[in-house]
């Protein structure tokens, strides 16, 4: 498509997840696309490369072209960066990525948005393949880069939209989630837990965030919603004025019946009646749960359960969603976006109900999120890592609050390295067949995934 006459986005804060999906959804559109921002990894710096969007490394104000029409602004920019100041100090006109994506995507499409804590990237990518399946061609912008798509955005060329609606806060000038800008007509909440420490001072803090999302429904939509989730209950306490319906419980409309221990075959039930099995390579039952959501928003927008549930058999879930990175002499590593205690242990619980007990399971972590790295949640560490042999973890920059000493409670051998290097050259000679070896972080991990399996080559 050939760019909009006269219009050029610069998008600072372009690396990130939802902010390189922000870039491919205008490029779409017509838009030519430059983006800045100061740490560019894999799997987003790799789509941007291959959709051929410059990148520039950092934020000089020199960047910002003369011509260019509109700023476009990521919620990781801070007064006091140079090219936000030359946009402020040139009265330039700039927007949000949320706002942005509000105006000029959503306004005419049926939004299916997906919040909670946890699976919002999964649920979502399950939602928008169930409707690829079905032949419908929608679009979506997903926090990751799901297998069967290949990119994180996509205009599509149906009225459906499906979006990871994410309650972070929209810029350094707009303090509300960035959720309340979508309006949704089908609204999945998948649970709510405390997160965000940077940013919310407590939980209810983030329930009056989702409040002011479940407000923005309209009475012909649908919240589809985690009946066994006290938190979200008390959201929609305060007020609720679209229809719900249920998943997560032994009282749901929405029911699995587990067929293996593992997740990875159930039977799917519907208001008590049985509408289906899945056998899908996904595991734990974390994901039955995100399955049961996306089949019933698939419900809502009249795709059938028999071609939704066939859907789940060809989903191949999410980079960095327990992805596989490479299998040597036996050994399998994986990569996982997990930087929760709830998403660690739900991962690792999943994966050692597919390898049983004989295997071992190698955990490594980097706490790459405030949220970890201030140590609001280090009670919950030790039983996270309860499926885990072996616990490896980097030590986090300026950690304070223990975690050598957390780490001294957990009944598995574990250490705390300051660097990458070190305990890939610990670890390496003493991994052996059959092992699974979990690497987990929200960022790039200082490339410790490619780093471990080049150690692994030399030596075995």
């Amino acid at each position: 498509m050939r760019a909009i006459k006269d219009n050029k986005i610069h998008i600072l804060g372009v690396g990130g997840t939802f902010m390189s999906g922000i870039a491919l959804l205008a490029q779409e559109k017509g838009y030519a696309i430059k983006g800045s921002d100061l740490n560019l990894y894999p799997p987003m710096s790799t789509q941007l490369a291959q959709k051929k969007i410059t990148l520039c490394e950092g934020y000089r104000a020199e960047d910002l072209d003369t011509d260019t029409q509109q700023i476009v602004v990521g919620n990781v920019i801070k007064r006091g960066n140079p090219a936000m100041e030359q946009v402020l100090a040139d009265h330039r006109p700039y927007i949000s990525g949320p706002q942005w994506l509000a105006e000029h995507i959503l306004r005419d499409r049926w939004v299916i948005a997906i919040a909670g804590t946890h699976g919002k990237t999964t649920t979502s990518s399950l939602v928008a393949w169930i409707l690829e399946h079905a032949g419908l061609n929608p679009g979506f912008l997903i926090g990751g880069i799901p297998e069967n798509f290949g990119v994180s955005a996509r205009l599509g060329s149906s009225p459906f939209f499906v979006i990871e609606a994410d309650e972070y806060d929209t810029a350094f000038f707009d303090k509300r989630a960035k959720f309340v800008h979508y309006h949704p007509r089908t609204l999945i909440l998948n649970n709510l837990e405390f997160d965000h420490a940077d940013i919310y001072p407590n939980l209810e803090a983030i329930q009056l965030q989702f409040h002011y999302l479940v407000r923005t429904l309209p009475n012909n939509g649908l919240i589809i919603r985690n009946e066994a989730d006290a938190n979200l209950a008390q959201v929609l306490e305060k007020g609720c004025w679209t229809p719900c319906t249920t998943f997560g419980s032994a009282t749901s409309a929405w029911q699995a019946r587990l067929l293996r221990p593992d997740g990875s075959s159930f039977e799917v039930l519907h208001q008590g009646k049985s509408v289906g099995q899945v056998n899908w390579s996904l595991l734990g039952k974390h994901n039955v749960d995100n399955a049961l959501a996306a089949l019933s928003a698939a419900a809502h927008v009249g795709v059938s359960s028999e071609i939704a549930i066939a859907a789940l058999a060809s989903f191949k879930n999410v980079k960095r969603r327990l992805e596989i990175k490479g299998e040597l002499k036996g050994i399998t590593l994986y990569d996982d976006f997990a930087h929760h205690p709830t998403a660690i242990k739900t991962t690792l619980s999943g994966l050692r109900a597919k390898i049983g007990t004989a295997a071992r399971l190698i955990t490594i972590l980097e706490f790459g999120s405030y949220t970890m790295r201030s140590g609001v949640h280090k009670n919950q560490i030790q039983q996270a890592l309860v499926d885990a042999d072996w616990i490896l973890c980097k030590q986090p920059p300026s950690e304070d609050w223990g975690l050598a000493e957390v780490l001294k409670q957990c009944p598995q051998p574990n250490k705390l390295y300051n660097d990458v290097d070190t305990l890939i050259q610990e670890l390496t000679p003493q991994l052996r067949s059959g092992d699974h070896v979990v690497m987990m972080s929200n960022s790039g991990f200082d490339g410790i995934h490619g780093k471990l399996l080049k150690a692994l080559e030399a030596v075995h």
